[in-house]
Order: C-alpha cells, then sequence, then structure tokens
C-alpha cells in the first residue's frame, strides 16, 4: 500500500444538503484535513455544492429527488467518467456513510485497490424505501444493502442501541459502535452567559418557554406529535421553532392553522448559519425530538452541547442514553403525554436546568475526541488488512 495515502468518505448527500450524516461526514473531511491527510468526498453531482479547496471531491452523474430538494440520487451506472477517477485515486481506505450509489462505489473502490471498507450505519433504510417502493422492490433492496454489508471489512455504528436495528437487516458479523461528535460542543466557557445572550439575540422575553425542532421535516420523526400537542398545552406562554425543510412542511403548516396554533410556531426553514442555529438550541428551554425513525440524531447531541435537554419517546433508539430527569426527558408517544410533560417542565424551570447540565456533561462529545479516536481505529483496520494480505 505505499504511496496510498488518501482518505476516500463516500456519501449519497453532502452540502448544500443539511442532515445529520452530511455534517458527520463534513467534520471528518474537516479533522482530517486539519491534521495534514489528503481527503477526497465521493458523491452525486449537485449544481449547488460550494467550493472545497481543503479537499478532492469526485462527483458523479446525478438527477433530483421529487419533493426532496437539494437531495439527488446519483446514478454512477451512467457516468463514465467517475470509474476512472477512482481507479486512478490513491486511496488508502475508503469509508462509506450510505449503502446506495456512493455506498457501491465505495465497495468498487476497495476491490480495485485492494484496501479497506470501513462503512457506518446511520439509518433505518428500510423504513425509507417503504415510503417510496412498493414491497418487491423493498426486498430487493434490502437484500443488496445486506450484501453490502456483509462486504465491509469493518461496519460501524454510532450507538449501540442501533445493533438492534441492523440484525433486524440480517446482518450477522461484528459491529463496532463508534460516536458521532458535533462542532458545538467547543468554544463556549460560560454556557449560562452564551444562554442568556442567546435570548437576547434571538429577541425572546422573560417568561417565554422556547420549544425547538431542528431536522428533516418529514412524517418519520413524529412532528405531527409535536403540532397536535401545541393546541393542548394551556397555562403556558410558549414559542414553537421548527428549523428545517421536507415533504412534510406545508401539512405541518395547514394543520397548525387548523389547530389555531400558527400564532405561536415559526417555521425557519434550513439553517446555513451554524452559529445562528447553535443560538436557537441555546435560547430554547427544550429540544422536542418524538421520533422512533432515528438511530443516532446528531441533533439530539447537538442540543445538549448547549445545555438544552430533549424530549424524547420511551423506548425510542435515540433516547438509549438518556435517563428521564437526569440528561433529558422520556414521554409515551402521544400529542397527549407531550403535551403534559412540556407544561410540566415549564413550570419547573430548575428540572430543565439539571437535565441540561445532566445531557450537556454525558451527551455531547467534540468532534476533535471524535476524529482521535477514529483515525487510531483507521490505522489499525489498515494494518491487520496489510497483515491478512501478507500471509496469502
Amino acid at each position: 500500500m505505499t504511496g496510498k495515502n488518501i482518505y476516500g468518505l463516500f456519501n449519497d448527500s453532502f452540502p448544500p444538503v443539511l442532515d445529520g450524516v452530511t455534517l458527520t461526514v463534513e467534520n471528518y473531511c474537516r479533522w482530517l484535513t486539519s491534521a495534514g491527510h489528503k481527503v477526497c468526498v465521493v458523491t452525486p453531482w449537485n449544481r449547488e455544492c460550494p467550493e472545497h479547496p481543503d479537499f478532492d471531491m469526485h462527483r458523479y452523474l446525478s438527477l433530483p429527488i421529487y419533493n426532496r430538494h437539494p437531495y439527488r440520487y446519483g446514478y454512477p451506472r451512467f457516468d463514465p467518467f467517475i470509474w476512472r477517477k477512482l481507479r486512478n485515486t490513491d486511496f488508502r481506505i475508503v469509508h462509506a456513510h450510505c449503502p446506495f450509489s456512493s455506498g457501491r462505489l465505495a465497495a468498487y473502490t476497495a476491490r480495485k485497490h485492494d484496501i479497506p471498507l470501513v462503512t457506518t450505519f446511520h439509518s433505518k433504510y428500510r423504513t425509507d424505501l417503504e415510503r417510496s417502493l412498493p414491497p418487491v422492490m423493498v426486498r430487493y433492496q434490502m437484500k443488496r444493502i445486506l450484501e453490502f454489508y456483509n462486504a465491509a471489512t469493518e461496519v460501524w455504528i454510532p450507538q449501540a442501541a442501533v445493533e438492534e436495528t441492523i440484525r433486524e437487516y440480517g446482518y450477522r458479523g461484528k459491529v463496532q459502535v463508534v460516536e458521532n461528535g458535533n462542532d458545538f460542543a467547543d468554544d463556549i466557557d460560560d454556557i449560562g452567559l452564551y444562554r442568556r445572550q442567546a435570548r437576547e439575540y434571538l429577541g425572546v422575553t422573560p417568561g417565554k418557554t422556547m420549544l425547538l425542532f431542528v431536522g428533516q421535516h418529514i412524517l418519520e420523526k413524529g412532528i405531527e406529535i409535536i403540532i397536535r400537542a401545541l393546541p393542548l398545552i394551556v397555562g403556558c406562554d410558549y414559542r414553537m421553532n421548527f428549523i428545517g425543510v421536507g415533504y412534510a412542511l406545508d401539512n405541518m403548516k395547514e394543520l397548525a392553522k387548523q389547530l389555531g396554533v400558527a400564532d405561536k410556531v415559526t417555521f425557519h426553514g434550513k439553517i446555513d448559519d451554524r452559529e445562528l442555529l447553535r443560538k436557537y438550541y441555546a435560547a430554547s428551554d427544550l429540544f422536542l425530538f418524538p421520533s422512533f425513525y432515528d438511530n443516532a440524531p446528531l441533533v439530539v447531541r447537538e442540543a445538549a452541547a448547549v445545555g438544552t435537554p430533549s424530549v424524547l419517546l420511551k423506548g425510542s433508539t435515540a433516547a438509549e442514553n438518556v435517563r428521564d430527569g437526569v440528561n433529558g426527558f422520556l414521554v409515551a408517544r402521544s400529542s397527549e403525554e407531550y403535551a403534559s410533560a412540556i407544561m410540566n417542565l415549564a413550570g419547573n424551570p430548575e428540572k430543565i436546568a439539571k437535565a441540561g447540565i445532566g445531557a450537556r456533561g454525558s451527551l455531547s462529545r467534540s468532534w476533535h475526541d471524535v476524529m482521535d479516536e477514529v483515525l487510531i481505529r483507521y490505522n489499525q483496520i489498515i494494518e491487520r488488512y496489510e497483515a491478512t494480505r501478507k500471509r496469502y
């Protein structure tokens, strides 16, 4: 493997797409390049993709996904140039963050260069497929996904509870827990002062309870539970902020009007400014995330980094590391339970503050810390792979 020194990061989305997996890949790029390593990102072509002078990008043919702007679906099979680029790039190791088009390209690259393939199992892919494909196509795609993970040198999961999902998909190999970090965990000396300044900056009046959801506005994330909980909240002056985009956004706005809470809800759309987004997290009293869909949601950790506890569903994978009242809050899956919890907590700010401290201490891990671990693991995988090659 002499002369091979490029770390390949493969994913089906990259900015301008903004989601947890994209942010993970972005931070891998940032920390690997800052440590002096060469990086190449392989992702579907997107007209709106910004320039990235610090690392290389290999982009391949793609088409927009209906009603999911700016997401695109990659078609490498019809792009003769991407295969040549991959063959001619001196990859040291490839890391796929998605099992679809970019994952298949990562597997091809690993075979051609005879190098390790690492992959992280981020999402509940079957749920995504079932929303848009007939059952026979879902079964076919799930078979291909399983073949992809079986072909990997090492499979990573972002938290232990995710193993249950990948086992349900039929994967029987070993998995390694490698957590994600977040870029909100550093450079705040006085978190209390920062939260006060954030509320002042955003014009939050004293005594108002700030509620927040950040993420794709899709029904799988439980957003309807939030909307239907709002009219049930009484005796509490609140403001509900939704940040993000998704196919259900217009329906959410219409439902808020029908339920008579439109004047208490603001839909901000996508916020690309990371510092402004951090201010919204910090200015909020509670982060609402009633999702059974997500595995290890980065947004919960981003909220925790600035001392904002989350309200999650009991039994959800997202709530694996959360203890009720200690570093977050757990409720049953209903709008009535959600509303009751919000009203109870709004009247007990000391409970929110205690859980916020617990969340910051237990759920927030910096990318600097995570990437130190990732680099050690990369080197160990490469050494083991090299040793196996020499034996055979």
